[in-house]
């Protein structure tokens, strides 16, 4: 089944009825737009004219088309507009003002638009909720690979011994940071049901790193423990937890993080009885996960062997009806190649044609409202594409449109330049 483009909010989910403005780029505030936009919500996501700097972001598609963009605005609409022109920032700020009860919602990251703060828009709408996400709670500019830099984690990343910070290539801070922006509008909008009052809010993706530091104990544990905490490689810190290789060369990672997944993974490969003995003669409880930390190399060397005579189908029957968390590595092609069907069959999952970008498996949101049963993928939007329906919705005129689009006040997707491929921002 191939996923509809965007026709209308499904008003069985969850925040049918939701209006969110969103002028942004890159990761964290496109997500936050779309997860609401998953889940309901009519979010508009607003362009100036040619594109927002993300736009030709790789990965790109054969055509050049950017994936990155697509992944990120699916189920939204796309409205491009001259953004440095006062009748296009009339068309946003009506955009957002005249919206009905469940609208006046703002999500951008976009700074140094005056038109754009929540001061001005509640100028005209009192009862408006605006997010801003920031770089620092100060307002200085950074991004992920910054922020990642700064709070500590490329210093343990890597393998022991590794001299040099090793920086993560998943982009954690920006995915957190657009996550509390979507958990913050939907608080300010529950705020603003009681009372009736906007909310002015920010999030700064130095700030989410810095929680979520503080929160996992790593701020803790160099204050109050005095610890530097080293590199460990695959090792899982304070626990039992690391890579094996099986007989014919797979990778798999194998983690035992309570003492029943310690017993069932003992009981699997023979060595109870072994691992026992070593107790005794080491002083150690190895049902303890911090000694099982301090003799982790004792007890993967020990379970490699077993690991190294059994082939990766044989660990996977042996494994699969026990407790013990375990996975074979594999690829991103690997997920739509020998995992394609494991795939294919999660209902979150669903085929898409994408313009420029042509039938491929994308998700929807990941959480599943059961009273629908249904996680359907809508496809994201192509530049501009619902620039005539949204205006039209403001009460313009087609002929008000077609001067509009004349003057390039705002452009639809038939009239932009051809894409040239472009290296990753």
């Amino acid at each position: 089944m191939i996923a509809a483009p965007r026709t209308a909010p499904d008003a069985d989910k969850p925040l049918a009825g939701m209006r969110i403005v969103e002028v942004s780029s890159f990761v964290a505030a496109p997500l936050g737009g779309m997860t609401l936009a998953q889940l309901g919500a009519d979010v508009v996501r607003v362009d100036p004219l040619g594109g927002a700097p993300d736009h030709s972001r790789w990965p790109l598609a054969p055509s050049g088309q950017s994936l990155y963009w697509a992944g990120l605005n699916k189920a939204k609409r796309s409205l491009c507009v001259d953004l440095r022109s006062a009748e296009g920032q009339e068309i946003v700020t009506r955009l957002i003002t005249d919206s009905g009860p469940g609208g006046g919602i703002v999500l951008t990251n976009s700074a140094g638009r005056p038109w754009l703060t929540f001061e001005a828009l509640a100028e005209r709408r009192p009862d408006v909720i605006h997010l801003q996400i920031e770089g620092h709670h100060d307002g200085a500019p950074a991004v992920d690979y910054t922020v990642n830099a700064a709070i500590g984690f490329p210093m343990v990343t890597g393998p022991e011994g590794h001299a040099d910070p090793v920086n993560h290539v998943l982009p954690a801070w920006d995915m957190a940071c657009g996550l509390y922006a979507a958990i913050g509008i939907l608080g300010a909008d529950r705020r603003r049901q009681a009372t009736g009052q906007g909310q002015a809010m920010s999030v700064a993706l130095y700030d989410v790193a810095l929680a979520m530091v503080g929160n996992l104990g790593f701020l803790a544990e160099a204050q109050v423990g005095g610890v530097t905490r080293p590199r460990v490689g695959n090792h899982l810190y304070g626990g039992f937890g690391r890579d094996f290789v099986s007989r014919d060369g797979k990778q798999v990672m194998v983690v035992a993080l309570t003492s029943r997944h310690w017993r069932d993974l003992l009981a699997v490969t023979g060595f109870a009885d072994t691992v026992a003995a070593l107790e005794r003669g080491l002083g150690a409880d190895f049902s303890v996960e911090g000694d099982r930390f301090a003799y982790r190399e004792v007890l993967a060397g020990l379970l490699q062997h077993w690991f190294g005579a059994h082939d990766l189908a044989q660990i996977r029957e042996r494994l699969g009806g026990t407790s013990v968390l375990w996975s074979a590595y594999g690829t991103f092609a690997d997920l739509i190649g020998e995992q394609a069907g494991d795939v294919r069959a999660n209902p979150m999952m669903d085929v898409i044609d994408q313009p420029g970008v042509g039938e491929h498996l994308a998700p929807g949101s990941p959480i599943a409202v059961r009273a629908t049963r249904r996680r359907d993928v809508v496809r994201a939007p192509v530049l501009g594409e619902h620039t005539d329906e949204i205006l039209r919705g403001l009460g313009l005129r087609d002929d008000e449109i077609q001067d509009l689009r004349a003057r390039r006040v705002v452009s639809a997707w038939a009239e932009r330049p051809a894409e040239r491929p472009g290296p990753a921002n």
